[in-house]
């Protein structure tokens, strides 16, 4: 009998920029497009998300911190022509074409589920852990991210012995993908084989397969295809499944925002799937096939949680926990405070913790300047296992406890404005400030020359 290898999946979140702002970028993005032009702040967004990271923490998650991207992104920007120093680029840009400027000005690469896909050793052909860093080419202001996040992921697990890291894959809708958005792993422990699950949107070379009427779908099951043959999954371990084009027509542009998983959990909307029967049985089948026992399946009614509620409080858009002071495999699900404010879900919620269901305890964090933008807690987090061999490898600077704590919350006060408004994108000294800030950041946690400005 297969022996599991010590392993604990480790939540690495993205850090929130100094240049947050909401641009309304995001086509299918209810929350995105309901809040753009709106002045943010900065400043709360970064320590809103670092409480968060500090909070787990303490609680004995492994929690570690993904720096942000550098915005705007000068180099796109002057690949589109504009030209003269850094704040002339800024300049003309903001004259020309302000919407371009938006773009390149986006604050997207916070959430960092859709940073890249990542498979665990125990579940790979070579024994290493797999990064492929999503191409996000749906959305311009996104598409421009993956360079440099691979930059930032190579820079964070950086021993070639034990990370394996790919290139995204090639920059077209055929291979839209959407990062860990989409793909949730399940499994009896940590440290064993796995079932790898991926959610695509439509099929890219099918034009006669079921697709959305509305909105894109932004994960084409040929990426996660690709994905899954980069890793090295076998077939066996890989479920794929389709979202269901009615939710996406709804405002569900990524499958975290309808469903969500941890262990042997399934936690999902009744209307999450094309076919959840189907999908529920090849999950068993795989989770048995990997001996991997039986899986628990969650599944939201709609006449209780409508999926007009799911998308307002991001509800499934929530980590789903193993937290150790948790007994007999019980969980945790981290929420934003939006869930306690929907009448609807708040009270399905109380109803699951006093069930006998694998959910235990509700934990509310209050993340409004990252919700307003349109992502909540599990947009904010990629999930990482990593066996003990793993861990040391980890680069220890990136990784969340009582120094870097105040450390970065001393940061934030340093170099983070109080209120961002649209019209201060056009200020070439904002692009100073975020430069000095990001100079810094990569110095605090060791990272060395990751962005284009420091070449």
């Amino acid at each position: 009998m297969e022996t599991a290898i010590d392993a604990r999946e480790a939540n690495f979140d993205g850090l929130v920029g100094p240049t947050h702002n909401y641009g309304g970028l995001s086509y299918g993005n209810m929350a995105s497009s309901s809040n753009s032009a709106r002045p943010s702040n900065p400043k709360q967004a970064a320590q809103q998300g670092l409480q968060k990271m500090k909070s787990l923490h303490d609680m004995g998650m492994i929690q570690g911190v993904l720096a942000p991207q550098s915005r705007p992104d000068l180099y796109t920007l002057r690949r589109l022509g504009f030209t003269g120093n850094d704040s002339q680029v800024i300049e003309q840009a903001a004259k020309k074409d302000p919407a371009i400027l938006a773009s390149c000005y986006s604050a997207s690469s916070m959430w960092t589920a859709n940073a890249a896909t990542v498979s665990p050793s125990s579940d790979s052909s070579d024994g290493r852990l797999h990064f492929t860093p999503a191409n996000l080419v749906n959305r311009f202001h996104r598409s421009i991210e993956h360079q440099t996040t691979g930059r930032i992921l190579q820079a964070t697990f950086a021993n070639p012995e034990h990370f394996a890291h790919h290139q995204a894959l090639p920059s077209s809708d055929h291979f839209g993908d959407e990062g860990a958005a989409n793909h949730t792993r399940f499994c009896q422990e940590y440290g064993k084989a796995g079932v790898e699950f991926f959610v695509y949107g439509q099929h890219a070379f099918n034009g006669q397969a079921p697709k959305p009427a509305k909105y894109p779908a932004r994960q084409s099951l040929e990426a996660s295809q690709a994905v899954a043959r980069l890793h090295g999954l076998k077939n066996e371990q890989v479920v794929f499944a389709q979202q269901n084009p009615e939710v996406i027509d709804a405002g569900v542009f990524h499958n975290d925002v309808i469903a969500v998983g941890n262990g042997n959990v399934s936690f999902y909307h009744q209307l999450a799937f094309l076919n959840t029967q189907q999908v529920n049985h090849n999950l068993q089948q795989a989770m048995s096939n990997m001996g991997n026992g039986e899986m628990h399946f969650i599944e939201v009614p709609a006449n209780q949680v409508s999926v007009q509620d799911a998308v307002k409080s991001y509800l499934f858009n929530s980590q789903l926990l193993s937290l150790p002071h948790l007994n007999d495999g019980k969980m945790g699900i981290v929420v934003p405070q939006e869930c306690r404010e929907n009448a609807n879900v708040s009270a399905y919620l109380d109803q699951l913790i006093a069930s006998d269901s694998a959910i235990d305890e509700v934990l509310v964090f209050d993340l409004k300047q990252s919700m307003s933008n349109g992502g909540g807690p599990a947009c904010l987090r990629l999930r990482v296992v990593l066996n003990e061999a793993e861990q040391d490898a980890v680069n220890p600077a990136c990784i969340m406890n009582s120094i870097l704590f105040p450390r970065l919350m001393e940061w934030t006060e340093k170099h983070y404005r109080d209120l961002l408004s649209e019209a201060d994108l056009a200020d070439p000294q904002l692009l100073t400030e975020s430069h000095s800030a990001l100079d810094e950041l990569t110095q605090i946690l060791r990272l060395g020359s990751v962005y284009d400005f420091q070449r």
